[in-house]
């Protein structure tokens, strides 16, 4: 086993609490919103999902980095998250597709990870007391007392550190101009669809917001017939209609959705000129549009195990998820209606005008790497766009 198992690591969360473990990764300090995630697989795309920027994430399961690392399984260009946090870090991947270990990835991104931490108590200690701040330190002193001194101005960091309330992240991780995507969804024999994706002669034009967009939304609105478009956060509604496209997608992000006041006033503006389709952030800045209201959830969902029911068919269905901000229902009531809830504790998970063509969804449908139920919401906006 490599040395990273000798190099002491400590977390220390705004409200005191601190959790002893071992560096790997990148050595330093990172500091963030500390989140859990309760995904048993996909910490590739968890590290590389931009809503993820401004976070620190734990993982719930026991052991993160046995399959190693593939590039094929990226969701944006980079890694996002602030640091990483595993219970036991596997050094020794078995996985034929696998092109290097977590631990080398993460140092080549310079990101800042510890394991060997109780994540099973860090875990109920954020469920109990909420998301806070944190911080991840690789640089302790052999001696104990200069320990428990950093320990506690760790500590005095993460409480002086801004909320995630508040924040507008969209425009740390948006693109920095328009361009075109044609990849395809991935296949075991062939992989990605080539770039040069040929498209039906009757493929929908789509331009997608970037709030932090990844790459497996992209994907799939390719794999439904959508020949898409992706331009800035910032791109103004007139811009966007001068395109003259058949439909409007709205990414996912990182932050609070209050605090991205352009893309609300720009979704505004848009509303009931081309039917639109939502995606967590997307679907929270949507929601702020019609003159909704969000609000900031104690702990968040993230996770491939939330179970959703769609109130339209009254199925259920097993949902990925990664959001710690939701839509207030009460608020748009006479304008939108509620067509998905989260099974957990009844949170809105799924909005509809009343009227006119569009919807929007606060989990992933695009899951990657699962589960893939909730899939069918690609075809519906294709409908919509059908039905205009």
């Amino acid at each position: 086993m490599t040395s990273y198992k000798n190099k002491k690591a400590i977390l220390a969360l705004e409200d005191g609490a601190v959790f002893e473990g071992y560096s790997f990764g990148s050595e330093g300090e990172a500091i963030g919103e500390v989140v859990f995630n309760t995904s048993m697989c996909g910490y590739q795309e968890i590290l590389t999902d931009p809503s993820y920027k401004g976070q620190i994430a734990a993982m719930t399961y026991t052991q993160i980095g046995n399959y190693g690392v593939d590039e094929e399984d990226i969701e944006s260009n980079k890694l996002w998250l602030e640091g990483f946090i595993v219970k036991e870090y596997c050094d020794y991947p078995s996985n034929w597709r696998s092109k290097e270990t977590l631990d080398i990835y993460l140092k080549r991104n310079m990101v800042v990870g510890i394991q060997g931490i109780d994540t099973r108590a860090l875990t109920k200690h954020l469920r109990n007391n909420g998301a806070m701040n944190g911080v991840i330190s690789t640089k302790l002193e052999t001696d104990l007392k200069s320990t428990h001194t950093l320990a506690a101005s760790l500590v005095k960091k993460a409480k002086e550190y801004p909320s995630m309330a508040g924040l507008d992240l969209a425009k740390d991780v948006t693109c920095k101009e328009s361009y075109h995507w044609s990849q395809g969804l991935w296949n075991l024999e062939k992989g990605y669809a080539a770039s040069g994706f040929k498209l039906q002669p009757s493929a929908y034009k789509v331009v997608a917001y970037d709030f932090g967009i990844k790459f497996n939304i992209l994907r799939n609105l390719v794999s439904v017939g959508c020949d898409v478009t992706v331009v800035p956060a910032f791109t103004s509604a007139e811009e966007v209609l001068n395109m003259n496209p058949d439909g409007i997608f709205l990414s996912n992000g990182p932050g609070d959705p209050d605090a991205v006041t352009y893309a609300i006033d720009n979704i505004r503006r848009l509303i009931g000129k081309k039917p639109i389709f939502g995606i967590c952030l997307g679907h929270q800045i949507l929601g702020l549009a019609l003159g909704g209201k969000t609000y900031k959830l104690k702990f968040g969902h993230r996770g491939g195990n939330q179970p959703v029911m769609d109130l339209t068919t009254n199925k259920v269905e097993i949902t990925s998820q990664n959001h710690g901000f939701a839509v207030d229902v009460e608020s748009l009531k006479g304008i939108a209606e509620l067509t998905h809830i989260n099974l957990n504790d009844k949170t809105v998970e799924g909005l509809a005008h009343t009227k006119l063509p569009l919807f929007s969804v606060q989990y992933h449908p695009e899951a990657s790497p699962g589960p893939h139920d909730s899939s069918y919401l690609f075809k519906r906006f294709i409908d919509m766009m059908e039905g205009r």
